[in-house]
């Protein structure tokens, strides 16, 4: 059991944020964790052809990301430092990460293959550990990343690039969506009933107790005293079932959780709006209506109902003004909501002829 107290600082502090790098490194733990692609099969077959293609190098980040080891070298993931990063930020603060500081979390690496349970005391110890021995670290090539971070760290960075665009980049559009969605969810709930609101229904590994946050974890325990850091919380695509704590200090403690509607992320799903509320909105307001089961960008409902762009804009305008929609700025991007209102007019029962 992972514990992270927090004091009224903390809960102030605590944000949220998209992760580009955490997206990669959770896809790669699930590819090579066979039982848990219940809902990312068809990604999954599809992205294992990709990625096996002639002169797509990825040995030194696969070799990095084990879903047997209960650690990942937290350098992989820095913070975010906004909301919504794209994975060229994201890189450039990877490759500011100081030498001394990936050969720190590579020790902890070499420490977590070597003792299949970890503790917080152990892995954050100042001289917590002796230098990794080329032995216990994944392969060569990680074995060299620790004897120069800066040429490993370049390489490291090319093959992020790589595989982003050959796994998630084609579906990027999809999953940003529905990370998005989960951002302006949490942090409704966050206005609306505080932290517990905002952790109540994060993960079923997740419990909000007495100010603190407990996460169940089968090979990792401890305590972890914000004491003014707060906590980032990034949404991902992939981690279901399980959450991910980086919690080992200097990073910021993060957890990675599921995404609200991953059941649905793969499935393309034709809404159709009432006839009734076609009627009295008319066919393009009432089917950008039916679209906004989740909140959405001008953009993917331009996609997804084949209308122009600035088409979208003006009737979402007009939904707007009428009180049927709210919008929500998330990083760059505005995100599209449907009100109470709007609920409940495409809830209401099709009157029948007579």
């Amino acid at each position: 059991m992972l514990t992270i107290t927090f004091t009224v600082e903390d809960v102030a502090r605590t944000r949220l944020a998209i992760s580009p790098l955490w997206e990669i490194v959770a896809s790669i733990r699930l590819l090579r964790t066979p039982r848990a692609h219940q809902f990312h099969r068809r990604w999954a077959e599809t992205t294992r052809v990709r990625i096996s293609q002639p002169g797509t190098d990825l040995g030194l980040l696969f070799d990095l990301v084990d879903p047997h080891v209960w650690y990942s070298a937290d350098f992989l993931t820095p913070p975010p430092r906004s909301p919504v990063p794209d994975l060229t930020a994201e890189l450039a603060t990877l490759r500011r990460v100081s030498p001394d500081q990936v050969r720190a979390d590579l020790d902890v690496l070499a420490y977590a293959r070597t003792h299949p349970v970890g503790s917080l005391k152990d892995a954050a110890l100042p001289k917590r550990l002796k230098r990794a021995k080329a032995a216990d670290l994944p392969s060569s090539a990680v074995a060299e990343l620790y004897a120069d971070p800066e040429a490993g760290v370049d390489r490291l960075a090319g093959e992020l690039a790589a595989y982003w665009e050959v796994a998630i980049a084609p579906q990027w559009g999809r999953i940003r969506a529905l990370l998005e969605g989960d951002l302006l969810y949490r942090g409704r709930r966050l206005g609306q009933a505080g932290p517990a609101g905002l952790f109540e229904d994060l993960a079923e590994a997740v419990r909000w107790r007495d100010g603190a946050l407990h996460i169940r974890h089968r090979r990792f325990n401890g305590t972890r005293e914000l004491a003014g850091e707060g906590l980032l919380l990034t949404p991902s695509a992939f981690v279901w079932p399980t959450v991910y704590s980086s919690t080992i200090p200097p990073w910021q403690p993060t957890v990675t959780y599921p995404a609200r509607g991953i059941a649905t992320l793969w499935t393309d799903t034709s809404v159709d709006a009432p006839a009734g509320l076609v009627g009295v909105l008319g066919r393009s307001r009432a089917e950008l209506l039916a679209q906004l089961d989740v909140p959405r960008s001008t953009t993917e409902l331009a996609a997804r109902t084949g209308m122009s762009a600035g088409g979208v804009s003006q009737q979402l305008g007009v939904l707007r003004d009428g009180g049927l929609v709210t919008a929500h700025r998330v990083g760059r991007f505005v995100l599209y909501a449907r009100t109470s209102v709007a609920e409940s007019l495409l809830g209401a029962p099709e009157s029948s002829g007579g």
